[in-house]
């Protein structure tokens, strides 16, 4: 069960592995998993009919989901420009 979770846990919100992948731009696909992230705050938010969290749930999603795009972004910075990560620690 713990194998399962985490495999389907990785195919929906990993870049590299969900269908997401097919999408050459990084930018583009970013964008698109943001307004994903944006369709299921909103979607679970009118599913329990709480009008007054809805707000509080999109800035929650958007935090969590712009945590995993600054990692996605870093972890590709990393395998692409690793030189970047020099020249931050020469500073």
């Amino acid at each position: 069960m713990r194998h399962f979770i985490s495999s389907v846990w990785t195919f929906i919100f990993d870049h590299e592995r969900s269908p997401l992948r097919h999408i050459p731009d990084f930018g583009v696909r970013h964008m698109v998993f943001q307004l994903l992230g944006w369709m299921w705050a909103l979607s679970f938010s009118l599913a329990i009919g709480s009008y007054t969290f809805l707000a509080v749930s999109m800035i929650g999603h958007i935090i969590l989901i712009g945590a995993v795009a600054i990692t996605a972004a870093t972890y590709t910075a990393a395998t692409k420009r690793p030189q970047l990560f020099s020249a931050l620690a020469r500073r």
